[in-house]
């Protein structure tokens, strides 16, 4: 039996591998060698392994899952097409029409090689003649006949066969370059054979009259064949008002486009963003090129889509969705609205939105992406629950002092990572600014604060514009070269001095008990590719808040190694006393001094002094964390896959709620 501690949930199966490390006592089973769990639980599971001939455990241990790579057979196309064994399910409630579509693709195969052409929509005959050919080829099957055949089905398929519809070809494009990303990373399986998808729900209730089928001459005669030309003309007179022009909004104001949504006079599609474009949203919010940088977000979508699609009556606003701009979207503005669409990236905003969509009784349509996931959410009044009536149980955050003194996972150091990033490249440079700006309110708000936060603030902002104030780009290499040393060696070595290896805590338990991890102090090298690049990384971000000219040889590794090799770096002497927090429920480590008050005065004087030593106009530039960061979603642009999938899932929802707009007691609901 293998137990974990209790804030760390598993989610193993029975049949994973995994693997042992850092195990004191039974060191056996640090060998690297996969062993299969067994009896998995939240918190233990069990080995097929005889372990009574190793030492006897003592404390420790870090179990990590490995992957077993995979070898996929896959059957030729024309050995599949006669033995399809097991569909790939988009939605379990259709567990048993994977297998009649797979017979209708055959049937419009055999159709089109005897017509010369695909089923007309609406034409009975063709139909018919369509049947009969699946008729015959179930016939024909011998390991994968179908008992029962749904006609009505064969018979959607029959009549759709023709149109090339803009959701469908968002949804299987999203789908294709997952599998292309897939085959060229060889990470995450594939799909393996056959995947079918079909919206018939989208699809009208009633029977549907030819002469409604038959095409116009136009761009839409596609929908027309499938949906009517009834409800091309419910789009077209549609208003809609979509909220945000980020990934997700670009992708609706194109689908919305292509399918004739809001092209009619008396139709309005209205779209409102306050954010401007930046160089690094161009991977992922494809309406945006390099030259409109800085502009409008919403004004530039709206222009693109209008480029797509020149009857789009379409306005765009620079306005927050928020109760402060409840002027502009008044309620004349919310009445006249027939659906509303979120392209939102913040939960507070969604919230906002469904409330406002609940008191005008108006339609929402929801969605949002999240790594490698997605979700829509289709929101009906009277009919279905709306946003905010569930919420997600908020995600567990690892306490203040786990995270800065006694990590034990890869999520607790990218905490820290972040937050280290936040406090020296953007907040410290924002209160910079705030004190450079106004230091007579900046100073009376410290000392009217006049607490530990207060104070580490102060010295924070007093540290960056005194002795770690940086005028040359080799400043910055001198400051990331004692950063690396006081992060990954002098504060393991005060760690170490306070709490030794076999310390104890009040109880007489050994203090550096699971899950703590005893940490090792490390030895800054410079032909370590590692720690090069991260004084690399750290040089040129320093650079870039106070405004330093980077130099071309910034990122040579040889050239910085030489420079980092001349950086004094002084001995470190531990200290006694030092107070560590360890108590979990602590969320400040800053400790509270009779003196805040006094040392304030002090620091404040002291940056008195220091600005009186800058240039005049000096502003430091906030560094985003996210904005650094963004380009990583380029390498694996599965975001951008997802976002092409989800909108399809809306578009077919907003079909949906547009045929029935005057009847929606007859709306489906159906979870994407």
């Amino acid at each position: 039996m293998v137990s974990c501690v209790d804030d760390e949930r598993l989610e193993f199966q029975d049949g994973d591998l995994v693997v042992f490390s850092e195990v004191q006592g039974m060191e056996e089973l640090n060998d690297g060698k996969p062993r299969k769990v067994k009896n998995a639980r939240p918190f233990s599971f069990t080995i097929e392994e005889d372990t009574g001939s190793y030492g006897v455990y003592s404390k420790g241990g870090i179990v990590t899952q490995v992957k077993e790579p995979k070898v996929l057979r896959f059957k030729s196309l024309r050995d599949a097409m006669k033995d399809p064994g097991d569909f790939l399910l988009s939605d379990f409630s259709k567990f048993e029409r994977s297998p009649v579509i797979h017979l209708a693709f055959q049937a419009l195969d055999s159709f089109r090689k005897e017509h010369g052409r695909y089923p007309t929509a609406g034409c009975e005959q063709d139909a018919q003649s369509f049947l009969k050919f699946v008729a015959d080829i179930n016939e024909a099957s011998i390991d994968s006949k179908q008992e029962k055949i749904d006609d009505k089905l064969l018979r959607h398929f029959a009549s759709g066969s023709r149109a090339v519809l803009n959701p469908m070809a968002a949804m299987f494009g999203g789908i294709v370059g997952q599998e292309v990303v897939k085959a060229c990373s060889g990470k995450f399986h594939p799909l393996y054979q056959f995947f079918y998808f079909d919206s018939v729900e989208s699809l009208p209730t009633y029977q549907l009259d030819p002469q409604d089928l038959k095409p116009s001459n136009s761009r839409y005669d596609a929908q027309i064949s499938v949906f009517g030309s009834k409800l091309q003309k419910k789009l077209q007179d549609a208003n809609i008002f979509i909220v945000g022009s980020g990934a997700l909004g670009c992708e609706f104001l194109k689908n919305l486009a292509l399918m004739g949504v809001s092209c009619s006079s008396k139709s309005k599609l209205t779209i409102t963003d306050d954010d401007v474009i930046e160089k690094s949203n161009l991977s992922r919010q494809f309406l945006f090129r390099d030259w409109n940088i800085g502009q409008a977000k919403s004004t530039v979508a709206a222009a693109a889509a209008r480029a797509i699609n020149p009857s789009l009556q379409i306005g765009a606003l620079q306005n927050r969705a928020c109760p402060d701009t409840e002027s502009v979207f008044h309620d004349t503005f919310w009445d006249g609205l027939d659906v509303v669409i979120n392209a939102l990236d913040n939960v507070n905003a969604r919230m906002y939105m469904d409330m406002r969509c609940l008191y005008f009784q108006k339609p929402l349509l929801e969605s949002g992406t999240l790594g490698a996931k997605c979700n829509t959410q289709m929101v009906i009044p009277h009919l279905t629950e709306n946003y905010g009536a569930s919420r997600d149980p908020p995600e567990k955050q690892a306490p203040m002092c786990t995270v800065h003194s006694f990590p034990h996972n890869i999520d607790h150091c990218l905490t820290w990572a972040r937050s280290e990033f936040e406090g020296l490249l953007e907040k410290t440079p924002n209160e910079v600014n705030s004190f450079l700006s106004n230091p007579t309110q900046y100073s009376a708000a410290m000392r009217k604060a006049g607490d530990a936060q207060a104070r580490e603030l102060l010295e924070r902002v007093s540290e960056c514009l005194g002795k770690e104030r940086c005028i040359t780009f080799e400043d910055c290499i001198t400051w990331a070269r004692l950063r690396f040393e006081d992060y990954f060696s002098n504060r393991v070595k005060q760690l170490t001095f306070t709490f030794p290896e076999d310390a104890s805590t009040s109880t007489g338990t050994p203090f550096w008990s699971a899950p703590k991890r005893f940490p090792r102090p490390l030895q800054f090298s410079a032909t370590d590719s590692s720690h090069i690049h991260l004084i690399m990384s750290a040089s040129i971000l320093r650079a870039e808040s106070f405004g330093i000219a980077i130099p071309d040889w910034a990122k040579n590794t040889s050239k910085l190694a030489d420079a980092v090799n001349k950086v004094a770096v002084p001995e470190f002497e531990p200290k006694k006393g030092v107070n560590i927090v360890t108590d979990e429920k602590a969320t400040n480590l800053s400790s509270a001094s009779v003196d805040d008050v006094a040392v304030i005065d002090d620091l404040l004087s002291k940056l008195e002094e220091c600005a009186k030593n800058l240039p005049p106009g000096f502003q430091m530039k906030p560094i985003q964390f996210e904005k650094v960061f963004q380009h990583l979603y380029a390498s694996l642009r599965f975001k951008d896959l997802f976002a092409f999938c989800l909108c399809k899932c809306c578009c077919h929802s907003l079909l949906f709620i547009v045929h029935f707009l005057r009847d929606v007691a007859n709306i489906l609901y159906s979870y994407c």
